[in-house]
């Protein structure tokens, strides 16, 4: 059986779903395929290991697009200040000094799924297909792309929407390439419940060794990034969870306050990846699939929300227009408006990364200066908090707060 769809999203996660819910109640036809659904939540659930630090321009997409009270109901933490150091250098963040309530908000990754997700079964024009995977993906660039699926069913679209993540099978299918290279660093995720209630304050410290960072989490608990070797990572992660939690005390500030716990562990490498385009015709990429950023300020997420509120205000848009939608004109204007900007910060992300990584007393000197001269210069300061919390750049209508259906 075959059915015709304006629009098929492959990946029903965060961005996946971020995207359909942009195109929710317009009049394109839109199937969103999800191989597995998120688990239910409980208020007494542990936290998820897997947290993102949601910008202020993701809050106003989710909101925009009806799916942030879905997040509140559930579990998120807000933070107001940001504090970064090493040696001599510190500077520290705080909302108050742009006038805004908060910089972020530290929310679990199946908490705003779940909350898209939810939003998607009001629309009558979105279809999620959950569980469902895909057998067979059939591209040609004179053709409508169609995908296969497990039961049978094939589905046609005039733009067929990559949110499979890193390892994209979409992209892989359609032959668009990547661009990538290794850290030779890993990240140790580690959830802690310590004495201090919940914190407003995210940090992070730079050692020889690499980055360490705290997230707040709401109540007594908290999640750790610690960056290190792969072999390092390696041994921590085989300790046991006290054993551990002794060499978070022994290794980590004193501002980390008493640990009680080590709850659950989790680790991946650093990785930076990009796509060498974006586009085909009748095909595009969103999130991971089009990039993989260094997860050092946490702005995966950040850009892949940015990339699916701008594909849903082109796609309105050109559909408002008459346009074909999978036509290549229409999906570059979305590639050019987050190409670049996707470009850029990865871009800043690695320099940073690779600058706080060098110990060359010269750039340690300049680091440091850095770091304090950014505490002292208050226009520049702004500006970079500013830009942590998505507030520069060429932003997307939902990301200020502006509908587009």
């Amino acid at each position: 059986m075959k059915e015709d769809f304006d629009v098929v999203i492959v990946g029903g996660g965060m961005v996946g779903a971020a995207v359909a819910c942009s195109l929710g109640g317009s009049v394109l036809k839109v199937a969103v395929i999800e191989s597995l659904p998120p688990q239910a939540f409980a208020l007494d659930q542990p936290h998820d290991l897997r947290v993102s630090a949601l910008s202020i321009a993701s809050k106003n997409i989710l909101e925009t697009v009806g799916a942030w009270n879905g997040v509140v109901s559930r579990r998120l933490c807000p933070f107001r200040r940001m504090r970064v150091w090493e040696t001599a250098g510190d500077t520290e963040f705080c909302s108050d000094d742009i006038d805004y309530p908060e910089l972020g908000y530290i929310v679990e990754n199946r908490v705003t799924q779940l909350a898209l997700l939810e939003r998607l079964q009001d629309f009558d024009n979105v279809e999620l297909m959950c569980p469902a995977s895909i057998t067979k993906i059939n591209y040609s660039a004179d053709k409508s792309p169609e995908v296969v699926l497990n039961d049978g069913r094939i589905l046609s679209a005039k733009v067929l929407v990559a949110a499979d993540g890193g390892a994209s099978r979409v992209r892989q299918a359609v032959g668009l390439g990547v661009t990538s290279w290794d850290y030779n660093q890993h990240a140790l995720v580690i959830y802690i419940e310590t004495d201090y209630e919940q914190q407003d304050i995210t940090w992070q410290r730079f050692v020889p060794s690499g980055p360490q960072a705290f997230l707040p989490l709401t109540g007594h608990y908290g999640s750790i990034v610690w960056y290190n070797s792969p072999e390092e990572v390696t041994r921590l992660k085989a300790l046991s969870p006290e054993d551990l939690r002794c060499e978070l005390v022994s290794t980590f500030p004193d501002c980390l306050g008493k640990v009680n716990a080590v709850l659950g562990t989790a680790s991946f490498p650093l990785k930076r990846q990009h796509a060498q385009s974006y586009v085909k015709p009748g095909v595009v990429l969103v999130g991971d699939a089009a990039h993989m950023i260094n997860p050092l300020a946490g702005q995966g997420v950040n850009i892949g929300l940015l990339d699916a509120a701008a594909l849903g205000e082109v796609l309105v848009e050109a559909s408002k227009q008459g346009l074909e939608l999978g036509d290549l004109r229409v999906l570059r204007r979305y590639e050019k408006m987050r190409r670049n900007e996707n470009l850029k910060m990865m871009t800043v992300m690695d320099v940073f990364y690779r600058v706080f990584s060098n110990q060359l007393l010269p750039v340690k000197f300049l680091r440091n200066l850095g770091l304090g001269l950014a505490e002292r210069i208050l226009p520049a300061k702004n500006k970079v908090m500013r830009s942590a919390m998505g507030l520069e750049g060429q932003l997307p209508k939902l990301a200020r707060g502006q509908r587009i259906i």
